[in-house]
């Protein structure tokens, strides 16, 4: 009798350190702070909240095709793998913890619904703080790669992290934003934006939007060893940071706000970009996708 087929893992359901184990050098990864260490946020303690002993992130050191690297993963599981002091600190702390050593990359594994209300004010801070810890490792020829492709996406401040690094890659499943769907309902009203409407979701934030418009710069099925791949990948091939490149990028912006300014929705943009068709997207698997989009994707200088 023969063993069915092995089901492939899904990198969307995986914690944080499954993900990690995943995706670097088997036996590799080597855990700072892990919870032994009993790093959680005072003020959850303070408020008679749960706490998690890694405040929801997991960080460390290990090795990717065999170079050395840091990586980082954030636990959607507790709290949305929301930001708050300790989290951000230990994410910080890695980063400039690659000034130190540098390392081959830094992997971030993002997964996080923005800042803790709970910890508003410092964990503001704290993100901004890894904001100019990324663009610090960038600066010295540390390339930094965001990985999205957890459950809660990335939103709030952790969304403008991702765009500071040197490349995002993404599953179709993943989202990527500022102010996320639920936030702006319950800030705006559901007249403004109906948080349920999962098809306006996806085609808003999703990974599927986010390459077409060159957010994320390759798009991957929900899979560990997809990421893997295209981690190992990007690392080899960094973008610089420089005055040049900076201004590049702006051109880049600029030229797609005055293309697809005016477009009111997901469709409209795609419409706007010469993709035929543009409804069946998202009913497309990722080749065909590819296909679909061909020369109307946008890449990031």
């Amino acid at each position: 009798m023969t063993a069915p087929p092995a089901v492939p893992r899904s990198f969307r359901e995986a914690s944080a350190r499954r993900r990690l184990l995943d995706l670097l050098d088997p036996g590799s990864f080597r855990e700072l702070l892990g919870p032994a260490a009993r790093e959680s946020s005072p003020h959850l303690a303070a408020l008679d909240l749960p706490v998690s002993f890694d405040d929801g992130v997991v960080v460390g050191a290990g090795r990717l095709g065999g170079e050395p690297v840091l990586a980082a993963g954030q636990e959607g599981r507790f709290l949305g793998g929301a930001v708050g002091e300790v989290h951000g600190a230990k994410l910080t702390g890695l980063l400039q913890r690659a000034l130190r050593e540098r390392p081959r990359a830094v992997l971030l594994l993002l997964d996080t619904g923005g800042v803790r209300l709970q910890e508003a004010n410092a964990g503001i801070e704290a993100v901004s703080e890894v904001m100019r810890a990324v663009l610090s490792a960038r600066g010295a020829g540390v390339p930094v790669l965001a990985l999205v492709g957890g459950a809660w996406g990335c939103f709030g401040g952790m969304g403008i992290v991702a765009r500071c690094c040197d490349a995002v890659v993404m599953s179709e499943e993943a989202r990527l934003g500022l102010s996320g769907p639920d936030v702006i309902e319950a800030s705006r009203g559901v007249e403004e934006l109906d948080a349920s409407d999962r098809a306006m979701v996806w085609r808003t934030w999703g990974g599927k939007h986010r390459a077409l418009l060159g957010e994320a710069d390759e798009l991957v099925e929900d899979d560990p060893a997809a990421f893997r791949r295209a981690a190992l990948e990007w690392v080899r091939r960094p973008r610089p940071l420089s005055l040049p490149a900076l201004e590049r990028e702006q051109a880049f912006l600029a030229r797609r706000l005055e293309e697809l300014g005016g477009c009111a929705d997901g469709p409209d943009a795609w419409r706007a970009a010469g993709v035929a068709e543009p409804d069946r997207l998202p009913l497309l698997d990722l080749p065909a996708w590819s296909a679909a989009v061909g020369g109307a994707r946008r890449r990031r200088p």
